[in-house]
């Protein structure tokens, strides 16, 4: 009997789903990503291996949130610059105005079923356990992105 082929992520699912969430309740998405070798993002607002975007309609340029990356165009410091993060990398989604939003456990990356793919998982940086459910989390302080 041949096996059901294996299930995508639903991490990007979720991501374009928050991201909606935000957009219809007139809220501002931030993601908070780890900075590897595989993302592209401006690396003097990299602090402590971590970058928080805004990626707003009004913030950002040709924005597509893919199964495999998030890519878009926006400004810093007045100049332009192509972001690229992997799925992988992205930790969270959430409303800049109310805190709400989803973040990810370590390898949310891909699923169980998929573990044993040919295709290497991304390397990431070791990263803390996350914290026990029902722990109110401390909001991550931002930055207002130009």
């Amino acid at each position: 009997m041949a096996q059901p082929p294996a299930a995508s992520s639903t991490k990007p699912y979720f991501l374009r789903a928050m991201y909606e969430w935000c957009a219809d309740n007139g809220y501002t998405p931030h993601i908070v990503v780890t900075v590897d070798a595989n993302t592209r993002v401006p690396p003097g607002y990299v602090k402590n291996g971590e970058i928080v975007l805004n990626i707003n309609v009004s913030a950002t340029k040709d924005l597509r949130i893919a199964n495999d990356a998030l890519t878009f165009s926006a400004r810093f410091s007045g100049n332009p610059f192509n972001i690229y993060v992997p799925v992988g990398a992205v930790k969270g989604i959430f409303a800049r105005e109310t805190g709400q939003g989803m973040f990810f456990e370590r390898g949310e990356t891909q699923p169980a079923a998929n573990a044993n793919a040919t295709s290497a998982p991304p390397d990431e940086p070791p990263k803390p356990p996350p914290a026990p459910t029902g722990i109110k989390r401390q909001r991550p302080s931002l930055k207002i992105v130009k």
